[in-house]
């Protein structure tokens, strides 16, 4: 048996058999036959479309009952692929230049996808991005490898990947994926933010994951240790499955506190928001008082083309009907860094971190910002819906996406359409720049929440998704917990209501220290709700004051980590 170590990013145990999932990347290159064998270049193209249709037909098939809109896409595809102009383009270069099946398929593929691109509707471009999803199946069946895709799986699995990316993990099909690993990412990744969420076990960083383990090896996910243990004996598997039986008695337990109000010890009350990432309903929203975070990015990144006004209007207006009456704060398209759409061309950056990515990146595509900004404010009148922008840098970014939401509210007004005319806007606090004037900033907005995994990454000049510096990231350090402390004294001050919704939130350690800082509303995944509700249940609003005073006298994160936890312990006995 040997074993691996990684970083336990989302809790539990997962026992199955390993899946690697490879995204298929084309390689193709410009290569000619001699004459005589058009016939049988033409057929081997042939032949590959067939494959591709029964593919097709078999996710249609599979995903109509769950997933019917995604099931569209797939018809989609299938019309693309019978495409006749598609099929002479194909033969002509087989038959008149003799041109390599591979390479004619990349050549009209790619010439047709380039042409819509050039297309004013955005709609009739957006058929771009189907063409090349299209084309890289049918030259991954050419070159003879076989489909590697978690949204149509056949059998529990656990992913080993080397990365996911958001939109592999959005898509991924929750019932049949038991564990996740991959060789990058760490904590705050969005790859353990959704596995979170979706309570599905995951080990991130582990060094060359895909090398070691193969497709139906037997492995056991320890998500509580860090470790994976491959190939393990009976005794080893018999253990797992009594470690996992005491794993969820503990998260039953746990469970008992989802449904109680939010007090410490003393008795304050505090609010517990919930983050989302789809439109899907799920029992976090029977225990929460407020959507802290609607991340509306991964409807973006779950299409196959840029969504329409009245798609992202009637997919908010669900999430409204979802959170029965609470309020929904809709964090405006957060693309960029690590996440990117398929059907949208980004620029090649350096530092895509710290490049033009969200509110920047919203700000130079106008029309995409207020079609987003149009639905959000048509959906207000459906439920009490807030607006949020992230990657706020300066005062400049709020003036400036304010301006937008009075010129939208405006048309909106002109065209006869019903919104919130007082709509709460706000802003992420997840730059230093703009947490060091938050007393500035307070004065331009209705209310603030605090992204503690990028101001981490950024505070502390250190990429959250680079494995090999992890220890540099440190969501809960002394320097963390006064620039959070400042800014909760400047919004409690001016009367707006702050918020964290970043991850140190829904953790037990931060979410007492937060509390004893001065903050009162904490916005999580579903999966750490008990357990947050159960910890702060220890504390008096003194003890936590207490607390988190020393922890900002403290010298290193690990004093702070180790002081907290040995208060959480004291209480438990």
């Amino acid at each position: 048996m040997r074993i691996l170590k990684g970083n336990p990013v989302s809790r539990g145990i997962a026992l199955g058999k390993v899946y690697i999932y490879r995204a298929f990347k084309a390689d193709v290159h410009e290569s000619y036959f001699e004459a005589g064998k058009e016939d049988e270049y033409y057929k081997k193209f042939k032949d590959a479309v067939a494959t591709a249709e029964k593919e097709l037909a078999t996710i249609v098939t599979s995903m109509s009952a769950e997933s019917p809109e995604k099931a569209k896409i797939f018809t989609a595809h299938t019309e693309i692929l019978m495409d006749e102009e598609v099929d002479e383009g194909v033969k002509e270069m087989i038959y008149e230049s003799r041109a390599m099946p591979d390479y004619a398929v990349d050549e009209i593929f790619t010439d047709f996808a380039n042409l819509l691109e050039k297309a004013k509707d955005p709609l009739i471009a957006a058929r771009a991005a189907d063409l090349r999803d299209v084309r890289n199946r049918v030259l991954r069946i050419l070159k003879g490898e076989k489909e590697s895709n978690l949204a149509n799986l056949r059998e529990n699995v656990i992913v080993v990947a080397h990365d996911l990316l958001p939109s592999d993990t959005a898509t991924m099909d929750r019932n049949r994926v038991m564990g996740v690993i991959t060789e990058i990412g760490g904590a705050t990744s969005h790859t353990a933010i959704l596995t979170r969420s979706y309570k599905i076990p995951s080990l991130l960083g582990v060094t060359d994951a895909v090398q070691i383990m193969k497709n139906g090896d037997n492995i056991v996910l320890d998500a509580l240790a860090g470790k994976v243990l491959l190939d393990p004996e009976k005794e080893v598997i018999k253990e797992y499955q009594e470690k996992l039986v005491e794993f969820i008695k503990e998260e039953r337990e746990t469970s008992e506190y989802l449904d109680k109000i939010p007090l410490v010890a003393s008795g304050e009350r505090y609010s517990i928001g919930l983050n989302v990432g789809d439109t899907e309903p799920e029992d976090g929203y029977k225990y929460v008082d407020f959507v802290g975070l609607f991340r509306t990015e991964f409807l973006y990144m779950g299409s196959e083309y840029m969504p329409t006004e009245q798609e992202q209007f009637e997919a908010y207006k669900k999430v409204l009907a979802n959170a029965m009456g609470n309020p929904v704060t809709l964090r405006t398209l957060d693309i960029g860094g690590d996440k990117t759409l398929r059907y949208m061309a980004l620029p090649k950056e350096d530092n895509p971190f710290l490049g033009n990515r969200a509110l920047r990146l919203c700000l130079d595509h106008m029309d995409m910002f207020k079609t987003q900004l149009r639905a959000a404010l048509r959906a207000s009148a459906f439920g009490e819906m807030k607006i949020m922008f992230p990657m706020v840098g300066t005062i400049d970014d709020i003036q400036a996406a304010n301006a937008v939401v009075a010129a939208v509210k405006k048309e909106l007004k002109a065209e006869g359409h019903a919104f919130d005319e007082k709509i709460n806007v706000g802003i992420m606090i997840e730059v230093p720049s703009i947490g060091v004037i938050a007393d500035l900033a307070a004065k331009e907005v209705d209310f603030a929440s605090v992204g503690t995994n990028d101001l981490t990454q950024y505070l502390h000049a250190v990429d959250r998704m680079n494995p090999s510096i992890t220890k540099y990231y440190q969501s809960i350090s002394p320097s963390m917990l006064r620039i959070l402390g400042r800014i909760f004294s400047d919004f409690n001050k001016a009367g707006k209501p702050i918020s964290v919704c970043g991850e140190l939130a829904g953790d037990d350690i931060g979410a007492v220290v937060l509390f004893g800082l001065g903050l009162r509303k904490f916005s999580m995944n579903a999966a750490n709700i008990g357990r947050v509700k159960r910890t702060l249940s220890l504390f008096t609003l003194e003890e936590t004051k207490e607390i988190a005073s020393k922890a900002q006298n403290m010298s290193t994160e690990a004093e702070v980590i180790e002081f907290v936890k040995a208060e959480i312990e004291k209480r438990n006995l």
